[in-house]
């Protein structure tokens, strides 16, 4: 009892930990979307242009940080619980585990988009001069829903990683519980007989 109540605890102080980091994540993905620079802030000087920066780019660089943290939490917590219960059975892998190891690679694949859309988005709101803009010396502005749009994959990577951690634990529960079973079975086997070295010969004599 004191194992289990621990166990969950333990899940659920890593659910917590995940979700007050995604949320903050979101929450900053969101206030970007409505602080980054926009057309009208741009400023020309002949056929050169220039954008001030942007707290949309602290704001971005802050989501993404947040959001890692919360992926390497809740995908490390899985992937040892995903391994222990890979060491308890001792059949092939099993469709809870396969669908355990799809969430973990579908997770990172959403994290890196959404990355990939943050960083590029709060590179452009990281100021741009005269001369040198964001690529090859022109001026590049995000466009709108491109923050809204990384925060709502915020929100899906979050829901895969919570949905990985149950399935992983699921997963741990069913292999520990075959475990006990096999243990089971074979605690009911009747054990083989050993014939001792004293044993009585056939004609009643014994061996010395």
């Amino acid at each position: 009892m004191e194992k289990w109540s621990r166990g969950v605890s333990c899940r659920a102080a890593i659910r917590g930990i995940v979700v007050l980091l995604s949320a903050t994540a979101f929450s900053c993905s969101l206030a970007a979307e409505f602080r980054k620079v926009k057309e009208k802030d741009m400023k020309l000087d002949g056929s050169l242009c220039s954008l001030p920066k942007s707290c949309a780019f602290e704001l971005g660089v802050a989501a993404i940080a947040f959001l890692s943290v919360a992926q390497l939490v809740g995908t490390t917590a899985a992937a040892t619980t995903m391994s222990a219960a890979s060491k308890h059975s001792k059949s092939p892998i099993t469709k809870r585990h396969a669908t355990s190891v799809a969430l973990l690679v579908l997770s990172w694949v959403t994290f890196a988009l959404t990355v990939v859309l943050l960083a590029t988005a709060a590179s452009m709101n990281h100021g741009q001069r005269y001369g040198r803009g964001w690529m090859d010396g022109d001026c590049y502005v995000a466009r709108n829903g491109v923050f809204g749009g990384a925060a709502a994959l915020v929100v899906v990577t979050a829901l895969l990683i919570l949905v990985l951690t149950s399935a992983a634990k699921s997963s741990s529960s069913a292999a520990a519980a075959a475990a006990e079973f096999s243990c089971a079975t074979a605690a009911a086997c009747p054990a083989t007989t050993t014939t001792r070295p004293d044993a009585e010969q056939p004609g009643g004599r014994s061996s010395h």
